[in-house]
Protein backbone atom coordinates (compact mmCIF):
# COMPACT_ATOMS: atom_id res chain seq x y z
CA UNK A 1 0.00 0.00 0.00
CA UNK A 2 1.25 3.48 -0.87
CA UNK A 3 0.29 5.94 1.86
CA UNK A 4 0.64 9.72 1.67
CA UNK A 5 0.34 11.84 4.82
CA UNK A 6 -0.57 15.43 3.90
CA UNK A 7 0.71 18.05 6.33
CA UNK A 8 4.02 18.19 8.27
CA UNK A 9 2.52 19.41 11.54
CA UNK A 10 2.48 17.69 14.92
CA UNK A 11 0.02 14.93 14.02
CA UNK A 12 1.19 14.55 10.42
CA UNK A 13 4.82 13.99 11.40
CA UNK A 14 3.88 11.65 14.25
CA UNK A 15 1.65 9.55 12.03
CA UNK A 16 3.99 9.49 9.03
CA UNK A 17 6.91 8.62 11.27
CA UNK A 18 5.19 5.67 12.92
CA UNK A 19 3.68 4.41 9.65
CA UNK A 20 7.19 4.32 8.21
CA UNK A 21 8.78 2.88 11.37
CA UNK A 22 6.26 0.18 12.24
CA UNK A 23 4.77 -1.00 8.93
CA UNK A 24 6.11 -2.27 5.63
CA UNK A 25 4.02 0.15 3.58
CA UNK A 26 5.43 2.80 1.24
CA UNK A 27 5.02 6.11 3.07
CA UNK A 28 5.38 9.68 1.79
CA UNK A 29 4.94 13.03 3.52
CA UNK A 30 3.44 15.80 1.35
CA UNK A 31 4.28 19.37 2.41
CA UNK A 32 3.36 22.71 0.84
CA UNK A 33 6.89 24.06 1.38
CA UNK A 34 9.68 22.73 -0.86
CA UNK A 35 12.38 23.91 1.56
CA UNK A 36 10.79 22.21 4.56
CA UNK A 37 10.12 19.01 2.59
CA UNK A 38 13.79 18.93 1.52
CA UNK A 39 14.95 19.30 5.11
CA UNK A 40 12.65 16.51 6.32
CA UNK A 41 13.84 14.23 3.51
CA UNK A 42 17.45 14.89 4.49
CA UNK A 43 17.10 14.76 8.29
CA UNK A 44 14.09 12.49 8.76
CA UNK A 45 11.33 12.77 11.35
CA UNK A 46 12.42 12.90 15.00
CA UNK A 47 9.96 11.53 17.56
CA UNK A 48 10.40 11.73 21.31
CA UNK A 49 8.14 11.33 24.29
CA UNK A 50 6.03 8.50 25.59
CA UNK A 51 6.86 6.14 22.71
CA UNK A 52 10.62 6.53 23.04
CA UNK A 53 13.11 8.35 20.84
CA UNK A 54 13.21 7.61 17.12
CA UNK A 55 14.64 9.16 13.98
CA UNK A 56 12.85 7.92 10.89
CA UNK A 57 14.03 8.46 7.33
CA UNK A 58 11.11 9.31 5.07
CA UNK A 59 10.45 10.59 1.57
CA UNK A 60 8.98 14.10 1.66
CA UNK A 61 8.05 16.40 -1.19
CA UNK A 62 6.01 19.50 -1.99
CA UNK A 63 4.93 18.17 -5.41
CA UNK A 64 2.33 15.40 -5.54
CA UNK A 65 3.56 14.47 -9.01
CA UNK A 66 6.76 13.14 -7.40
CA UNK A 67 4.65 10.55 -5.61
CA UNK A 68 2.17 9.38 -8.22
CA UNK A 69 -1.10 7.60 -7.49
CA UNK A 70 -1.69 6.54 -3.89
CA UNK A 71 -3.82 3.91 -2.18
CA UNK A 72 -4.45 5.97 0.96
CA UNK A 73 -4.15 9.72 1.49
CA UNK A 74 -4.36 10.94 5.11
CA UNK A 75 -5.23 14.61 5.54
CA UNK A 76 -3.55 16.17 8.59
CA UNK A 77 -3.48 19.83 7.58
CA UNK A 78 -5.20 22.55 9.59
CA UNK A 79 -8.92 22.75 8.84
CA UNK A 80 -8.62 26.12 7.10
CA UNK A 81 -6.19 24.52 4.60
CA UNK A 82 -8.44 21.61 3.62
CA UNK A 83 -9.58 23.15 0.34
CA UNK A 84 -6.04 24.08 -0.71
CA UNK A 85 -4.83 20.59 0.18
CA UNK A 86 -7.66 19.06 -1.87
CA UNK A 87 -6.41 20.92 -4.94
CA UNK A 88 -2.80 19.91 -4.29
CA UNK A 89 -3.47 16.16 -3.99
CA UNK A 90 -5.43 15.65 -7.20
CA UNK A 91 -2.46 13.86 -8.80
CA UNK A 92 -2.53 11.28 -5.98
CA UNK A 93 -6.13 10.22 -6.48
CA UNK A 94 -6.92 7.08 -8.46
CA UNK A 95 -10.22 5.25 -8.85
CA UNK A 96 -9.60 3.16 -5.71
CA UNK A 97 -7.83 5.78 -3.56
CA UNK A 98 -9.23 6.36 -0.07
CA UNK A 99 -8.97 9.85 1.48
CA UNK A 100 -8.94 9.84 5.30
CA UNK A 101 -9.29 13.00 7.38
CA UNK A 102 -8.04 13.03 10.98
CA UNK A 103 -8.49 16.77 11.39
CA UNK A 104 -10.10 18.85 14.12
CA UNK A 105 -13.42 20.60 13.83
CA UNK A 106 -16.48 20.43 11.61
CA UNK A 107 -16.62 20.96 7.84
CA UNK A 108 -13.58 19.08 6.55
CA UNK A 109 -15.52 15.99 5.48
CA UNK A 110 -17.93 18.05 3.37
CA UNK A 111 -15.06 19.83 1.61
CA UNK A 112 -13.38 16.51 0.79
CA UNK A 113 -16.69 15.00 -0.33
CA UNK A 114 -17.19 17.93 -2.72
CA UNK A 115 -13.76 17.37 -4.30
CA UNK A 116 -13.49 13.57 -4.37
CA UNK A 117 -16.94 12.11 -3.75
CA UNK A 118 -18.29 10.63 -0.53
CA UNK A 119 -17.46 7.11 -1.72
CA UNK A 120 -13.71 7.88 -1.42
CA UNK A 121 -13.76 9.87 1.82
CA UNK A 122 -13.26 8.34 5.26
CA UNK A 123 -13.95 10.54 8.29
CA UNK A 124 -12.06 10.06 11.51
CA UNK A 125 -10.76 11.41 14.79
CA UNK A 126 -7.71 10.50 16.82
CA UNK A 127 -7.04 11.10 20.49
CA UNK A 128 -3.26 10.89 20.19
CA UNK A 129 -1.55 14.04 21.38
CA UNK A 130 1.50 15.48 19.70
CA UNK A 131 3.52 18.68 20.05
CA UNK A 132 5.56 20.14 17.20
CA UNK A 133 9.03 21.07 18.49
CA UNK A 134 10.63 22.03 15.18
CA UNK A 135 10.70 21.03 11.53
CA UNK A 136 10.06 17.29 11.45
CA UNK A 137 10.51 17.09 15.23
CA UNK A 138 7.60 16.08 17.48
CA UNK A 139 6.88 14.96 21.01
CA UNK A 140 4.36 12.15 21.41
CA UNK A 141 2.37 13.51 24.35
CA UNK A 142 -0.66 11.23 24.63
CA UNK A 143 -2.27 8.04 23.38
CA UNK A 144 -5.90 7.24 22.68
CA UNK A 145 -8.33 5.63 20.31
CA UNK A 146 -8.55 6.44 16.63
CA UNK A 147 -12.07 6.05 15.24
CA UNK A 148 -12.97 6.11 11.56
CA UNK A 149 -16.07 5.58 9.45
CA UNK A 150 -18.07 6.54 6.41
CA UNK A 151 -20.72 9.24 6.51
CA UNK A 152 -23.34 6.76 5.25
CA UNK A 153 -22.48 4.29 8.02
CA UNK A 154 -21.56 1.50 5.62
CA UNK A 155 -18.69 -0.91 6.23
CA UNK A 156 -16.20 -1.64 3.48
CA UNK A 157 -12.97 -3.49 2.79
CA UNK A 158 -11.19 -0.15 2.51
CA UNK A 159 -12.23 0.78 6.06
CA UNK A 160 -10.93 -2.52 7.41
CA UNK A 161 -7.64 -2.08 5.53
CA UNK A 162 -7.17 1.40 7.04
CA UNK A 163 -7.90 0.09 10.55
CA UNK A 164 -5.29 -2.64 10.06
CA UNK A 165 -2.51 -0.31 8.91
CA UNK A 166 -3.23 2.35 11.56
CA UNK A 167 -3.21 -0.26 14.30
CA UNK A 168 0.10 -1.66 13.08
CA UNK A 169 1.52 1.86 13.24
CA UNK A 170 0.59 2.18 16.91
CA UNK A 171 -2.68 4.06 16.38
CA UNK A 172 -5.22 1.42 17.53
CA UNK A 173 -8.27 2.06 15.36
CA UNK A 174 -11.95 1.18 15.42
CA UNK A 175 -14.80 1.57 12.93
CA UNK A 176 -17.93 3.51 13.86
CA UNK A 177 -21.23 3.26 12.02
CA UNK A 178 -22.10 6.76 13.28
CA UNK A 179 -18.94 8.76 12.60
CA UNK A 180 -20.87 12.07 12.70
CA UNK A 181 -21.58 11.39 16.39
CA UNK A 182 -17.89 10.72 16.99
CA UNK A 183 -16.78 13.92 15.23
CA UNK A 184 -19.31 16.12 17.03
CA UNK A 185 -18.45 14.47 20.34
CA UNK A 186 -14.80 15.44 19.89
CA UNK A 187 -15.83 18.92 18.72
CA UNK A 188 -17.72 19.57 21.97
CA UNK A 189 -14.61 18.60 23.96
CA UNK A 190 -12.46 20.93 21.86
CA UNK A 191 -15.04 23.72 22.27
CA UNK A 192 -14.58 23.52 26.03
CA UNK A 193 -10.79 23.33 26.10
CA UNK A 194 -9.00 24.77 23.09
CA UNK A 195 -10.06 28.42 22.96
CA UNK A 196 -9.77 28.85 26.73
CA UNK A 197 -6.24 27.47 26.76
CA UNK A 198 -5.28 29.66 23.81
CA UNK A 199 -6.62 32.81 25.47
CA UNK A 200 -5.26 32.13 28.97
CA UNK A 201 -2.09 30.31 27.82
CA UNK A 202 -2.77 27.64 30.41
CA UNK A 203 -2.25 23.90 30.02
CA UNK A 204 -5.42 21.80 29.79
CA UNK A 205 -5.55 20.95 33.49
CA UNK A 206 -5.22 24.54 34.66
CA UNK A 207 -8.44 25.74 33.04
CA UNK A 208 -10.44 23.68 35.52
CA UNK A 209 -8.25 24.78 38.42
CA UNK A 210 -9.59 28.36 38.25
CA UNK A 211 -13.31 28.83 38.90
CA UNK A 212 -13.66 31.66 36.38
CA UNK A 213 -12.18 29.55 33.58
CA UNK A 214 -14.22 26.54 34.66
CA UNK A 215 -17.44 28.56 34.43
CA UNK A 216 -16.57 29.71 30.92
CA UNK A 217 -15.80 26.11 29.94
CA UNK A 218 -19.16 24.95 31.25
CA UNK A 219 -21.06 27.74 29.49
CA UNK A 220 -19.34 27.08 26.15
CA UNK A 221 -20.03 23.36 26.40
CA UNK A 222 -23.67 23.90 27.40
CA UNK A 223 -24.21 26.05 24.30
CA UNK A 224 -22.57 23.42 22.09
CA UNK A 225 -24.66 20.66 23.65
CA UNK A 226 -27.87 22.59 22.94
CA UNK A 227 -26.85 22.97 19.28
CA UNK A 228 -26.05 19.26 19.03
CA UNK A 229 -29.36 18.29 20.62
CA UNK A 230 -31.35 20.50 18.23
CA UNK A 231 -29.48 18.92 15.31
CA UNK A 232 -30.49 15.48 16.66
CA UNK A 233 -26.92 14.28 16.90
CA UNK A 234 -26.26 11.76 19.67
CA UNK A 235 -23.06 12.38 21.59
CA UNK A 236 -20.94 9.43 22.69
CA UNK A 237 -21.26 10.46 26.36
CA UNK A 238 -24.25 11.39 28.53
CA UNK A 239 -22.90 14.40 30.44
CA UNK A 240 -20.95 16.82 28.19
CA UNK A 241 -19.62 19.02 31.01
CA UNK A 242 -18.43 16.06 33.07
CA UNK A 243 -16.79 14.58 29.96
CA UNK A 244 -14.93 17.76 29.02
CA UNK A 245 -13.71 18.32 32.57
CA UNK A 246 -12.52 14.69 32.79
CA UNK A 247 -10.60 15.07 29.52
CA UNK A 248 -9.00 18.28 30.83
CA UNK A 249 -7.90 16.39 33.96
CA UNK A 250 -6.64 13.37 32.00
CA UNK A 251 -4.61 15.63 29.69
CA UNK A 252 -3.63 18.10 32.42
CA UNK A 253 -0.08 18.78 31.22
CA UNK A 254 -0.96 18.88 27.53
CA UNK A 255 -0.54 22.04 25.49
CA UNK A 256 -3.63 22.13 23.29
CA UNK A 257 -3.20 22.43 19.54
CA UNK A 258 -4.77 25.90 19.60
CA UNK A 259 -2.43 27.09 22.34
CA UNK A 260 0.49 25.70 20.31
CA UNK A 261 -0.73 27.80 17.37
CA UNK A 262 -0.94 30.94 19.51
CA UNK A 263 2.52 30.39 21.01
CA UNK A 264 3.89 29.91 17.48
CA UNK A 265 1.96 32.97 16.25
CA UNK A 266 0.14 30.81 13.73
CA UNK A 267 -3.43 30.88 12.50
CA UNK A 268 -5.75 28.79 14.68
CA UNK A 269 -8.70 26.54 13.82
CA UNK A 270 -11.12 28.65 15.86
CA UNK A 271 -13.55 29.03 12.92
CA UNK A 272 -13.93 25.25 12.72
CA UNK A 273 -14.37 24.72 16.48
CA UNK A 274 -16.08 27.43 18.58
CA UNK A 275 -16.82 29.38 15.42
CA UNK A 276 -18.61 26.34 14.00
CA UNK A 277 -20.89 26.24 17.04
CA UNK A 278 -21.70 29.92 16.47
CA UNK A 279 -22.54 29.32 12.78
CA UNK A 280 -24.66 26.24 13.42
CA UNK A 281 -26.38 27.97 16.33
CA UNK A 282 -27.37 30.94 14.17
CA UNK A 283 -28.66 28.61 11.46
CA UNK A 284 -31.05 26.87 13.86
CA UNK A 285 -31.90 29.79 16.13
CA UNK A 286 -29.88 28.92 19.23
CA UNK A 287 -27.88 31.77 20.83
CA UNK A 288 -24.22 31.01 21.55
CA UNK A 289 -22.85 34.19 23.19
CA UNK A 290 -19.97 32.55 25.08
CA UNK A 291 -18.69 30.73 22.01
CA UNK A 292 -19.02 33.94 20.02
CA UNK A 293 -16.99 35.80 22.65
CA UNK A 294 -14.29 33.10 22.72
CA UNK A 295 -14.10 33.11 18.93
CA UNK A 296 -13.68 36.89 18.82
CA UNK A 297 -11.01 36.85 21.53
CA UNK A 298 -8.94 34.25 19.68
CA UNK A 299 -9.28 36.26 16.47
CA UNK A 300 -8.01 39.35 18.30
CA UNK A 301 -5.00 37.37 19.45
CA UNK A 302 -4.35 36.25 15.87
CA UNK A 303 -4.55 39.81 14.58
CA UNK A 304 -2.13 40.96 17.27
CA UNK A 305 0.70 38.76 15.89
CA UNK A 306 1.61 41.29 13.22
CA UNK A 307 2.53 43.96 15.75
CA UNK A 308 4.06 41.69 18.36
CA UNK A 309 7.75 41.30 19.06
CA UNK A 310 9.53 38.09 19.98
Amino acid sequence: MKIVVVGPGALGCLLAGFLKLKTTETVWLLDNSPERAKKISESGIRIEGMSGNHTVKIDATADARDIGLADLVIICVKSYSTEDASKEIKDLIAENTSVLTLQNGIGNVQILNDYFGADKVIAGVTNHGSTLLGIGHVRHAGKGDTIIGKSDGKLSRELKDVVTVLTKAGFPAKISKDIDSVIWSKLVINVGINALTAITRLNNGKIIAYEEARELLRSAVQEAARVVKRKRIKLSYDDPIQKVESVAKATAINVSSMLQDVLNKSRTEIDFINGAIVRHGKAIGIPTPVNEMLTRLVKIIEKSYEGSKD
